[in-house]
């Protein structure tokens, strides 16, 4: 029997700094112009994505995870490893770092650390975006965040649409506003604010991670030139490896005429990120997220296409 595609429908949370482009870019009916993060493919407790449609119509990722094994090659992982966002930010997020497994599953109750890499779907002219910092020392790094020297510490680097940016644990990070970015990560919901522009939500400033953050932070960090690259102008009609790490592979595939490709992968997931057309005889289109399964065959695809696809190794 031939697997089904797993189309998934989104959970989305409000954020301080959300805005409302997930409906007008992608169509989304979200529950307010403060909508931040589209939680896309996700079985985390926080954000669970419920099957769309078909036989297991109805049923959360994280019980299909548990409950059908081999949609996912039988793998040992106690959860669904991985997190996929699209990120709307109007405003700036707070600058931020994570933790690595060991960290977070000492102090954050068995969590997962949180790798994370950004595709930059859409950003103004002459945008940046907070990648490490310029401390040199563990001392440094902690003076200057008791002394609140943001300026000094903190480092911009500039980006455009279809750049590509792997965020490892214990690098500083924060996405500026007027970015959307998809955003792949390990399944986790830990994030160590460092600091949050003073700012206040309903009356009270947002908790702060300050002792946690200056434990995992990586010191020095690595060289700024490392961390952006661009995925534009990639070939088309074929997966262009972005990344391969310890918890997930990426990849960008451009469809401008017919492709087929063998799902070799304890599963793939698929974001429409641009266009429209079909995938073995099933229409699909931007907004729209789906898990190929462990087995599913040969893919078929048609049209005009944008996808940003992961697995697991």
């Amino acid at each position: 029997m031939t697997r089904p595609i797993l189309f998934l429908n989104p959970a989305f949370k409000q954020m301080i700094w959300g805005g409302s482009r997930l409906k007008a870019e992608f169509g989304y009916e979200i529950p307010g112009d403060k909508t931040g993060e589209c939680w896309a493919v996700s079985a985390h407790p926080n954000g669970d994505c419920v099957i769309k449609e078909g036989i297991y119509e109805g049923k959360t990722l994280s019980q299909l995870w548990k409950e059908e094994p081999g949609l996912f090659g039988n793998s040992d992982l106690d959860r669904f490893p991985l997190l996929i966002k699209i990120i709307d930010a109007k405003d700036d997020l707070s600058i931020q770092v994570h933790p690595d497994d060991d960290y977070a599953k000492e102090h954050e109750n068995g969590s997962l650390g949180k790798t994370e890499c950004w595709y930059i779907l859409d950003c103004p002219k002459g945008a940046s975006l907070v990648v490490g910092h310029n401390a040199g020392s563990k001392e440094e790094l902690e003076e200057m965040i008791h002394q609140s020297k943001w300026s000094e510490l903190i480092r911009e680097v500039p980006v455009k649409k279809g750049d590509f940016i792997q965020i490892d644990p214990g690098t500083v990070h924060a996405i500026k506003g007027g970015l959307m970015i998809l955003e792949t990560q390990q399944n986790s919901d830990i994030t160590y604010r460092v600091y949050d522009y003073d700012r206040l939500t309903d009356g009270k400033k947002r908790q702060l991670h300050v002792e946690q953050s200056i434990d995992v932070i990586t010191v020095p960090a690595p060289s700024a030139a490392d961390s952006v690259r661009s995925a534009l102008d990639l070939p088309e009609n074929t997966l262009n490896e972005l990344i391969t790490c310890d918890y997930y592979k990426v990849w960008k595939l451009e469809v401008t005429e017919s492709v087929s490709f063998e799902q070799t992968h304890p599963f793939m997931v698929m974001s429409v990120i641009e266009g429209e057309g079909m995938i073995n005889g099933q229409e699909i289109k931007k907004g729209d997220h789906f898990i190929l399964p462990h087995g599913f065959g040969t893919v078929d695809m048609q049209g005009k296409i944008t996808v940003i696809a992961s697995s697991v190794q």
